[in-house]
């Protein structure tokens, strides 16, 4: 079994940006790739963003690239989420997730393991 627990979010103003982090523990060896998902009230699931521990692969919509950069540091097990410029239509519950394939996939039914979600809201 794999645990995820995120820190950060929080709220901001239009324009500004945060910081989400996602450690993970327990059998990291058997994961791969781990990314980001976010859902808005009354809205589905959807990815954001995701990296490939073995290749350094990443995936990202379309509509954060730019403006969201994920990191990873392999010795501490953690991947980072730098979210700039950020606006009303990002604020949703951001959910760290990890997988065993390597393919960085947008859909959800892909990933194994779930962090408990961050609240992320940005004010107009």
């Amino acid at each position: 079994q794999v645990q995820l627990v995120e820190s950060g979010g929080g709220l901001v103003q239009a324009g500004g940006s945060l910081r989400l982090s996602c450690a993970a523990s327990g059998r990291t060896d058997s994961i791969d790739v781990m990314g980001w998902f976010r859902q808005a009230p009354g809205k589905e699931r959807e990815f954001v963003v995701g990296v490939s521990w073995s290749t350094g692969k990443t995936n990202a919509r379309d509509s954060v690239k730019g403006r969201f950069t994920i990191s990873r540091d392999n010795a501490k097990n953690t991947v980072s989420l730098q979210m700039n410029s950020l606006k009303p239509e990002d604020t949703a519950v951001y959910y760290c997730a990890a997988r065993r394939g390597k393919v960085v996939s947008f859909t959800p039914t892909f990933y194994n393991y779930w962090g408990q979600g961050t609240q992320v809201t940005v004010s107009s």
